[in-house]
């Protein structure tokens, strides 16, 4: 399963369609085009509470994903612990395949 979503990222990503970075998803959620926020279990506790608390209050999924390591390799970059999902059809894609495995924090 991990393979397919880390799969469905990086073609987001090859598409245009990926923000990454606390500040670039921070600025999405806030403009409202984040359809999906993945953080990776292995993030920083200080970093997985506010971005839920945004996601929350703007009513954006979020799941909880891979660690920092695999899904930053997924977008072709290093250190990256948060991925913004910018189209609803990605987003839609990548939580079917989380669904079963992932750990979702928000519902949309």
């Amino acid at each position: 399963m991990e393979n397919k979503v880390e799969g469905l990222i990086g073609l987001c990503m090859k598409a245009g369609k990926v923000s990454f970075g606390m500040d670039a998803t921070v600025n999405q959620i806030r403009v409202h085009k984040s359809k999906l926020v993945i953080i990776a279990k292995d993030s920083s506790m200080n970093t997985k509470n506010k971005i839920k608390k945004m996601c929350e209050f703007e009513n954006i999924p979020i799941i909880e994903f891979g660690t920092i390591e695999k899904n930053s390799k997924a977008i072709g970059k290093i250190n990256k612990a948060i991925i913004s999902i910018d189209d609803i059809n990605f987003a839609n894609a990548i939580q079917g395949k989380i669904s079963s495995g992932g750990e979702n924090f928000g519902e949309n």
